[in-house]
């Protein structure tokens, strides 16, 4: 269809058109090649400047035929041609009534070859223009996946605890805090895009409801992050002496933003949810390891701390210094325990 398209137009837009992209095309391609050290895409920018090259000669020899053009050998009404005998002429009065000679047609204007050039390279810097502007001026319609949000239309009941407990994070503010533009960034995978966001508004397990735990989660393609609030009366340190009792490993004390913390790895726990007619469900297993970043919901450590892990089911786990950075964009966005 293209090459139809070009063929319709004429010699002198074609040409400085098929040069100008020619040209443009293959000295970036032999630029990438060269950079890339690429041999295909050498091979092909050679391709288009040798095209180019034959575009260019095409021209060349068309203009030298028009150059030297002679200009084409016209009779001379007054004369009287070679081999032709001369007639005599009519008398005057027999010209009487006759209408004069017509005169030859004049030849018609050729058009001019560098104004038509001219005009193909307008032509082709107006369709430049006009891609280049287009997206910046023009509402486009995007396409792209919009990552899952946090809000919650089903307006839960908070359970009871939380009318109980002073001014508790829920779990969809956990998740709007968590859920930040950049956190693929900060996690060290700028290219991903969040899969599943969840808010719940849970209370901590053995406790008979009696302990407020809101959390939340962003998962993506390499990481899942995971954040929560338990609103007890543990503090950091006797958090850390539980975990002499636990299967914690790499336990190490902090400070994050002058709060208590600690960081320390547990493994995660999988089991499996049948959702059919018998209703079972399997056994609790090991699931991956989890890097976790424990804080004081308050700077003296009154009690009640707040939880920030990363895992992946890969079993990769980012750099500590990468998930201290990210709990210390994080913690802002949850509201310190007020003094009881």
């Amino acid at each position: 269809m293209l090459g139809f398209l070009l063929r319709l137009l004429p010699f002198w837009v074609r040409e400085p058109l098929l040069i100008v992209v020619g040209s443009v095309l293959g000295v970036r391609i032999m630029y990438l090649a060269v950079h890339d050290h690429d041999r295909v895409a050498a091979g092909l920018g050679t391709v288009f400047l040798v095209f180019t090259a034959i575009r260019v000669h095409v021209v060349i020899r068309a203009l030298r035929a028009r150059r030297n053009r002679s200009p084409a050998v016209s009779g001379d009404l007054g004369g009287v041609p070679v081999g032709v005998v001369a007639q005599p002429q009519a008398p005057a009065q027999a010209q009487v009534g006759i209408g004069a000679r017509p005169s030859p047609a004049a030849p018609e204007k050729e058009p001019n070859a560098w104004g038509q050039a001219a005009a193909a390279l307008a032509l082709f810097g107006a369709l430049a223009l006009a891609l280049w502007a287009g997206p910046r001026f023009m509402p486009s319609e995007d396409n792209t996946p919009r990552p899952p949000s946090c809000s919650d239309e089903s307006h839960e009941e908070l359970p009871k605890v939380y009318q109980d407990t002073p001014h508790p994070v829920t779990g969809e503010e956990l998740c709007k805090v968590l859920n930040r533009a950049d956190l693929a960034e900060l996690l060290g995978t700028p290219g991903e895009t969040a899969t599943t966001v969840s808010g719940t508004n849970n209370t901590a397990p053995l406790t008979d409801e009696k302990v407020a735990q809101p959390e939340a989660s962003v998962t993506f393609d390499t990481y899942t992050v995971n954040v929560s609030a338990t609103y007890n009366e543990l503090t950091i340190d006797q958090y850390v002496k539980l975990m002499k009792f636990g299967e914690e490993t790499d336990v190490k004390r902090l400070t994050v933003l002058g709060r208590p913390a600690v960081l320390s790895s547990a493994h995660t726990m999988r089991f499996e949810i049948d959702l059919g007619s018998s209703g079972s469900g399997g056994p609790v297993e090991e699931g991956p390891l989890a890097r976790s970043v424990s804080v004081a919901l308050d700077r003296g450590d009154r009690g009640g701390y707040c939880d920030i892990s990363v895992w992946s089911t890969s079993g990769t786990l980012p750099n500590d210094s990468v998930l201290l950075e990210l709990v210390e964009k994080v913690l802002p966005g949850i509201p310190e325990r007020p003094a009881r």
